[in-house]
């Protein structure tokens, strides 16, 4: 099995038509994903060559719905309209959508986070500022590279693309049921507890792997969750033992201030409840292989 996206997802781009959308949806057409469609409001009624195939530009994400049965969104939509496009792919009650862009300001992120709860939850949002997220061998939504590695019963999830990279490859032995870039930015749609209970859930994971990083209690909080309600064993690393505090690292959520954040503090939560925690990511793997091989 797998979380939040399988075989059966039928996915649509919003802004497939300019470059970083019609270069990623390529690759996720490669990699076996169905991808139904595009959304510009301008270019409607309009058709795209992606990979091969022939894909039909919808006006809006309801449109879109109605006619191809799509239940994913990937946006690449630019920072400025970025939130324009989330809140209508909430709007039209999308089950999951998955933003990739960079650089959308912090308000727009709490605004269209705040309007799904309003709407309930109905759609789930991964990002922004994310990878996606990859079922190998099932489905491919975002810019996660599909050839490192194969389906396998451990899951993933990262608020670091390259690290959720770099964690693929390093356990390409294993594979992976899902793995779930949920983004660094300091409001994010699903978090590390959202991922931890749906592989929980989830009967064909056998392990988990949580990557975080610096900055807010994010990972505090996973831990006290993991503690209470995960039964799975979990190997963790913890990104920034050598950042400085007050600076911004990569992410605008990866800034230590005033003590709080740190990595170290995060590795001695975790390991209180019970997780490894890696000192870098070959050795989080080693660690998982380890905890796999003793299953």
């Amino acid at each position: 099995m797998s979380i939040f996206l399988d075989e059966n997802s039928r996915i649509i781009v919003q802004g497939l038509t300019g470059s970083e959308g019609m270069k990623h949806a390529g690759r996720m057409l490669a990699s076996g994903s169905k991808i139904v469609g595009g959304v510009n409001p301008r270019k409607a009624g309009t058709t795209v060559e992606v990979g091969g195939e022939t894909l039909p530009i919808f006006g809006s994400v309801a449109d879109a719905m109605a006619e191809t049965g799509a239940n994913v969104s990937v946006i690449f939509v630019p920072p400025a309209f970025a939130k324009g496009a989330v809140l209508e792919a909430i709007d039209a009650a999308i089950e999951l959508a998955i933003v990739i862009t960079e650089g959308i300001p912090v308000h727009d992120s709490a605004q269209f986070w705040a309007h799904a709860k309003s709407k309930g939850n109905t759609t789930r949002i991964i990002g922004p500022n994310c990878p996606g997220v990859i079922s190998p061998g099932k489905s491919n939504a975002g810019i996660i590279p599909s050839t490192i590695t194969e389906a396998g019963p451990i899951g993933l999830v990262s608020k670091s693309g390259t690290l959720t990279y770099q964690m693929m490859f390093e356990l390409r032995d294993l594979g992976f049921s899902t793995a779930i870039g949920i983004g660094g930015d300091p409001i994010i749609g699903t978090t590390h507890i959202d991922a931890l209970a749906a592989f929980e859930a989830d009967p064909e994971t056998k392990a988990i792997v949580m990557i975080g990083e610096i900055g807010g209690d994010a990972e505090e909080r996973a831990a006290e969750f993991i503690q209470a309600n995960v039964t799975k064993p979990v190997v963790a690393y913890v990104a920034g033992f050598t950042a400085p505090e007050g600076k911004t690292m990569g992410h605008a959520g990866a800034i230590v201030s005033d003590g709080a954040g740190t990595a170290q503090g995060k590795k001695e939560a975790l390991e209180a409840a019970g997780v490894k925690v890696g000192k870098t990511p070959s050795e989080t793997a080693s660690l998982m292989r380890e905890v796999y091989n003793a299953l």
